[in-house]
């Protein structure tokens, strides 16, 4: 097993240690090798996966399941990304050949929150929302956001609120029918909606 934070000897030396980057964001895991030629197979977290496009550099760290190729975390710089079905997939520097590749499968992939793309002004990172406060026009406490979730031409967003000391949940659509306002600074979503809807 390699020291913590240098990866196993197996892994080309090319692929180096690193320091996670303070405003890092995991964005998607190497679900598998691609091809024969050192592509790797990715799973993005969002339906848009514009911040593992806008990122030449990935940060690995292992998975927490199965055998791991490496300890901590290391720097893997990616060459070209693509679109590909259901997935996107890649490929980096170091990574030649579909061993290598293999070595890597489960890594969670983290890249710089400062790397992503600028969003428009109706456009937002799921990331950027969780945790907000969620207020409807009255200035009811409807509760945070927890999680969002694609339901095909709508996201959704989950959030967590207590009642009678129970965690509970309610989902609100993403939609302009019923978010009248998103404002970060604040961190606060203001909706049209109903605490009994």
């Amino acid at each position: 097993m390699a020291a913590p934070g240098r990866p196993a000897a197996s892994l080309p030396p090319d692929i180096e240690p690193a320091e996670l980057p303070a405003d890092a964001i995991e964005v998607g895991r190497i679900l598998d090798a691609w091809g024969v030629k050192g592509w790797l197979k990715v799973l993005p977290h969002s339906a848009d996966p514009q911040a593992l496009f806008s990122s030449t550099r990935w940060y690995l760290q292992p998975s927490d399941k199965g055998p791991q190729a490496f300890a901590g975390t290391v720097l893997l710089r990616v060459r070209e990304t693509k679109e590909h079905s259901d997935s996107v997939v890649a490929r980096a520097d170091a990574v030649e050949d579909r061993n290598t590749a293999e070595m890597l499968r489960g890594a969670r992939i983290f890249v710089p929150r400062s790397s992503f793309p600028t969003a428009s002004d109706d456009e937002y990172y799921w990331v950027d929302l969780i945790g907000l406060e969620v207020v409807n026009r009255e200035g009811v406490h409807l509760g945070r956001v927890r999680d969002l979730m694609a339901t095909g031409p709508q996201t959704v967003l989950v959030v967590e609120y207590e009642q009678e000391g129970k965690p509970q949940e309610r989902m609100l659509p993403f939609v302009a029918a019923y978010v009248d306002d998103v404002n970060l600074r604040q961190r606060r979503i203001t909706v049209d909606w109903q605490p009994d809807y």
